[in-house]
């Protein structure tokens, strides 16, 4: 079993992946919707969304196009589903108006319970880097997460594997 992610989502990592893919050039939303057969539309609502969270750069004219903000080893899967999930980045810190969560009641503690567990999966998200997904993004240097080998993951994680 895994965590759902939106398609929202799913197609904000696309774009990042497109555009660190192809770093030496601007890329448009027309040749990243046709790559991945996403919607223009919705991908634009997604470049609208990076745009304002700072992980891309935007220009408009007939030689506009997007690319990446920073550098592919800067930006963390954690922090792009944080700003591409909806109500996430609130849960994470606990209550309807982000204070922290009491133990007292049963629903404080499923919401407690619930609050520890997001932020401990965008954590782990953000182990992850855009570079560690792209063909050479990882600079020699850089060393693979462990948890990313499939044997390493399936040791670490086997009460997950088994329940999937």
């Amino acid at each position: 079993m895994y965590m759902h992610l939106t398609e929202f989502t799913d197609n904000a990592l696309r774009l990042l992946v497109y555009l660190g893919n192809h770093r030496e050039r601007i890329a448009t939303i027309n040749e990243i919707a046709e790559r991945y057969g996403i919607s223009r539309h919705h991908l634009a609502k997604v470049s609208c969304v990076l745009a304002a969270s700072g992980l891309i750069e935007t220009s408009r004219g007939r030689l506009g196009g997007m690319r990446l903000a920073g550098a592919p080893r800067d930006i963390r899967l954690g922090e792009v589903v944080r700003c591409t999930e909806r109500g996430l980045a609130r849960g994470a810190r606990g209550g309807p108006d982000g204070e922290r969560p009491t133990a007292h009641q049963p629903d404080d503690r499923l919401r407690q319970s619930l609050a520890v567990a997001t932020a401990a999966y965008l954590a782990e998200l953000n182990r992850v880097t855009l570079a560690d997904l792209i063909p050479g993004g990882a600079q020699p240097d850089d060393e693979m997460p462990g948890w990313l080998a499939t044997n390493a993951w399936r040791w670490q994680h086997s009460a997950l594997e088994e329940g999937a």
